[in-house]
């Protein structure tokens, strides 16, 4: 049961941080890029994009290492090229670097990974959580599952029941969920590499 549980909460965390990341990178990635390329004519915007796609690089090894703590899924890593020079050299190496482009479009795609994480998320766990504490839940707030009116005892355990029910064979469906996302972020190396 220990380990079980263990499992469950594992999963919902990495679930909950692959929307989380997911977001965070698109976000991150977006206003860089218009802002690097916007202000590339003062020249301003050219240190903005070398710095953004140097960090596509520690945000994939901070993606394998997430990855392998909550799912087991082991990921080698890929070692970035480095370039010597002068910065403008540097600038050039870094966005002329098709490796660079794919992280990054890869690294954006993740939040369509996260929305579909958060969704594995919120029905996998915390509908069941909330349909366990039904009893608890139901002497003050209206609880309705489809025409169906949770307002009595008898409801209301039942509704736990199915709850306990839905945790046990959700904690499967999650742990797929999971894995799945694990194996994008497999699949973003396989792509980088």
């Amino acid at each position: 049961m220990k380990k079980w549980l263990r499992e469950y909460l594992l999963n919902f965390c990495f679930l909950m941080l692959t929307f989380g990341t997911g977001v965070f990178y698109f976000c991150y990635y977006l206003v860089g890029l218009f802002f690097g390329f916007g202000m590339s004519f003062t020249l301003i915007g050219i240190p903005v994009l070398t710095f953004v796609m140097r960090s596509s690089w520690t945000f994939m090894n901070y993606d394998r290492i997430q990855t392998k703590f909550y799912t087991d899924i082991t990921i080698e890593p890929v070692m970035k090229r480095t370039i010597s020079g002068s910065f403008w050299i540097q600038a050039k190496g870094e966005l002329a670097d098709n490796r660079n482009w794919k992280a990054v479009s890869v690294l954006m795609l993740k939040f369509i990974v996260g929305i579909a994480s958060l969704f594995s998320a919120v029905i996998f766990f915390i509908v069941p959580i909330l349909w366990i504490l039904a009893p608890c839940i139901s002497s003050f707030a209206d609880i309705n599952v489809g025409p169906i009116r949770i307002d009595t005892l008898p409801k209301s355990l039942l509704m736990m029941g199915v709850g306990v029910l839905f945790a046990y064979a959700g904690s499967w469906a999650a742990k797929g969920a999971a894995r799945w996302s694990g194996r994008y972020t497999q699949w973003m190396f396989s792509v980088c590499r």
